[in-house]
């Protein structure tokens, strides 16, 4: 079998959904083709993604889809800029691995948890994810968010409790009381007084909401720096924290363990961490209870085994993270069902959305708050038509 072709796609989305996801579908002699996802969908990157996967599909031309350690091997080396780790490029590089490895599973028809040792779990746990926006998601819209009132957290909370899930994760600094977005520049140095009543007051209505048995988890989004994560980490402490997001920039391992050495809450980073290499220093200073790498950045599903397994010598557990289209869900049920130090997973209001949803055949979906996993061939999932007809497509052969 060898590689004969590469689509590289664009996917168009509604004006406001703050997504654009970003795939490639490797074609192949024998009529066998698969998809990835360069999972740079939100915020600024997407483009530059879809550009990279231009210059780097011609480098796998004929080459023998299985041999993914040897592309993968090829495309980190030889891009020249591949060995320094930057988002973009491990995210063309993360496309590509994960469309070879939906070939190799159609090929064998097996799907993909079997080709990455086999089932260690049948249901794996889920949290509702960035509930400061809701849980609604025929009212998502991360342009025209509204977070201010404390009632919007609490009846999110509700909702998502009463669909069966047992954690949730909210960002309660995001906003200001009046609704307006934090700006990065008041979270680092010092908190206010204003700033911590506020989130107090949120986190406290949604505990008392939800009750002692539903986890929360803080997510911070890397706004605040080691100084605010310390004061915001002692503050909800008293809440019963399952884990902070994000406490701050995932660059320097050292910052990470002041923090985790100034207060009681575990701490989880890793969706802007890139390879086996990116997440080495955080890991051997014992910084983290959780890494949390997006197979769609951090390498693709070949590193991304990898740096589940390095994190299992550690005994620090895996939270894979999803944010983009319902391509990454499956990869991503698929290898937290394959992993030992799986914990939960992560379900975005974003792919409970039917703009995100209509872009795939089919929807994977929580019932009272537990995946399944995909049974089909590969990573059990392909582009809808629709998603294909509006998207802009480049073909490399």
């Amino acid at each position: 079998m060898k590689i004969t072709s590469v689509d590289i796609l664009a996917l168009e989305k509604e004006k406001g959904s703050g997504s654009r996801p970003i795939l490639c579908k490797i074609n192949t002699d024998e009529g066998i083709y698969g998809y990835g996802e360069a999972a740079v969908a939100i915020g600024s990157g997407a483009r530059g993604a879809f550009e990279l996967l231009k210059d780097l599909a011609p480098m796998i031309i004929g080459m023998n889809p299985f041999a993914n350690e040897v592309i993968w091997e090829k495309l980190y080396k030889c891009s020249f800029w591949g060995q320094g780790n930057g988002a973009i490029l491990m995210s063309a590089i993360s496309a590509i691995d994960t469309a070879l490895w939906d070939i190799k599973g159609k090929a064998c028809n097996q799907p993909l948890y079997q080709l990455l040792g086999g089932k260690q779990r049948e249901k794996l746990r889920a949290y509702a994810s960035q509930l400061q926006f809701g849980w609604d998601p025929d009212g998502f819209n991360p342009m025209q968010a509204k977070g201010g009132e404390t009632e919007l957290y609490t009846t999110a909370a509700a909702a998502a409790v009463a669909q069966g899930y047992t954690a949730i994760k909210i960002n309660f600094l995001r906003f200001h009381r009046d609704g307006k977005i934090l700006n990065y520049l008041d979270a680092t140095g010092h908190l206010s007084r204003e700033t911590m009543h506020t989130a107090e007051e949120r986190i406290a209505a949604v505990r008392e909401t939800v009750g002692p048995d539903v986890d929360i988890i803080c997510e911070n989004h890397a706004m605040t720096d080691a100084q605010t994560a310390i004061q915001f980490g002692r503050m909800a402490a008293k809440y019963d924290i399952m884990y902070l997001e994000e406490g701050a920039t995932p660059l320097n391992d050292k910052v990470m363990r002041t923090i985790a050495d100034n207060i009681e809450i575990p701490l989880a980073t890793g969706e802007r961490t890139y390879t086996r290499w990116g997440f080495r220093p955080f890991l051997e200073n014992g910084c983290l209870a959780l890494i949390q790498p997006d197979i769609g950045n951090c390498g693709g599903i070949t590193e991304a085994k990898k740096i589940c397994d390095l994190a299992h010598i550690y005994d620090v557990g895996v939270q894979a993270h999803v944010c983009s289209s319902p391509i990454s869900v499956a990869v991503a049920l698929h290898l937290e069902a394959a992993i030992p130090n799986f914990v939960i997973h992560e379900h975005h209001i974003a792919n409970t959305t039917r703009v995100t949803i209509d872009e795939c055949i089919y929807d994977y979906q929580p019932v009272n708050g537990y995946f399944s996993v995909p049974e089909l061939p590969g990573i059990g999932n392909e582009l809808s038509e629709k998603a294909i007809r509006s998207a802009d497509i480049v073909t490399v052969k």
